[in-house]
């Protein structure tokens, strides 16, 4: 399971689909990317739903996610995505009582029970107080990251100066 905290945005798709009896049938399904606003958020959709679409397709919505993460799976029998509330427990040193923040996750898991294990794994490496509040199977399809680990689809993001790149030994 790994993460990455970015912002992300739900994009809702209509299009045609071909069903399994072979009938076409308009569908809308929900999407998350990550990007850096609206705009990137529909042209990085446009180009990622243009690659399984074949046919002409639109953005009927676009809306920002308020997930602080997004926990990815490796496994293969991950096919859901589940909304997690989680309440972090904190003590507020000048008056001693007990504070919750919440915070909604996104989750990649076979099911229900998978994703409160996933969230146990991420979160017990961790100091700090919590309580899952709320887990929920979302609608969405399939979550897209911009940058994604090299490997596993697209290119990561090279951070290397472009001397170090380009010059081998003699940029030493």
């Amino acid at each position: 399971m790994r993460s990455r905290t970015t912002t992300w945005f739900e994009c809702k798709i209509r299009y045609e689909k071909t069903m399994e009896d072979g009938t076409q049938k308009k569908v809308t399904e929900t999407y998350t990317v990550d990007a850096l606003s609206f705009t990137e958020a529909e042209a990085s959709i446009i180009e990622e739903m243009s690659a399984y679409i074949s046919g002409e397709f639109e953005v009927r919505d676009i809306k920002k996610a308020a997930y602080g993460e997004v926990f990815f799976s490796d496994s293969p029998s991950a096919d859901r995505w589940y909304k997690t509330k989680l309440q972090f427990i904190t003590i507020d040193d000048k008056t001693e009582k007990e504070k919750r923040s919440n915070v909604n996750y996104l989750v990649h898991a076979a099911s229900l029970p998978q994703a409160v294990k996933s969230i146990d794994e991420v979160m017990g490496g961790t100091m700090v107080d919590y309580l899952i509040a709320a887990v929920a199977e979302t609608q969405i399809m399939d979550v897209f990251e911009h940058n994604k680990i090299a490997g596993q689809g697209k290119t990561e993001v090279d951070d290397k100066p472009e001397y170090e790149q380009a010059g081998g030994e003699e940029a030493k």
